[in-house]
């Protein structure tokens, strides 16, 4: 992967994790600068980690559903103009600016990925179309449980002890 396609999806990441959690320090005032800081950051590399893996897990899934192994030097894998709307996807995560939008925009991010997959595996396009479709809504399960598991750990590591 390029020193561009990394960049890339760690500035996808931050802008999904931004979008994702500004409306939650907009309730709640009294959040450190620090912490809100900290958390973004971290919450851009799991969300970069999460989209570089994407492609990873729906070559994996193709090549459970082929019977002879692929081809390590052949996997897919994410390239500039692959990477480009899946930030524009991210940059439009803003609760505000459209969810719907951003949800065909990363439905639209997928469907670049499936001809690639097809032409790689040899897979026809709608079996690569589900391969993706399930590694990304994979992916976004555990990144939202994740979310769930921290916003519960946070919440209970900042209440006031009873006196």
């Amino acid at each position: 992967m390029s020193p561009v396609v990394v960049v890339l999806l760690l500035f996808a990441g931050l802008s999904e994790a931004v979008g994702r959690f500004l409306p939650l320090v907009a309730r709640r005032p009294g959040v450190s600068r620090p912490h809100t800081i900290l958390l973004m950051l971290t919450g851009a590399v799991v969300e970069g980690a999460a989209f570089a893996l994407w492609p990873l897990t729906a070559w994996t899934l193709a090549e459970l559903l082929l019977s002879a192994p692929l081809s390590v030097a052949a996997a897919l894998t994410w390239t500039p103009g692959l990477v480009a709307p899946l930030l524009l996807a991210a940059v439009l995560a803003f609760p505000l600016l459209g969810p719907l939008l951003h949800l065909l925009l990363l439905a639209g991010v997928g469907a670049g990925l499936v001809a690639p997959l097809a032409a790689t595996t040899g897979l026809g396009w709608w079996a690569a179309a589900g391969c993706v479709a399930v590694a990304g809504v994979g992916l976004a399960a555990a990144i939202e449980l994740v979310r769930r598991l921290v916003v519960r750990i946070n919440a209970t590591g900042t209440q006031e002890p009873a006196t």
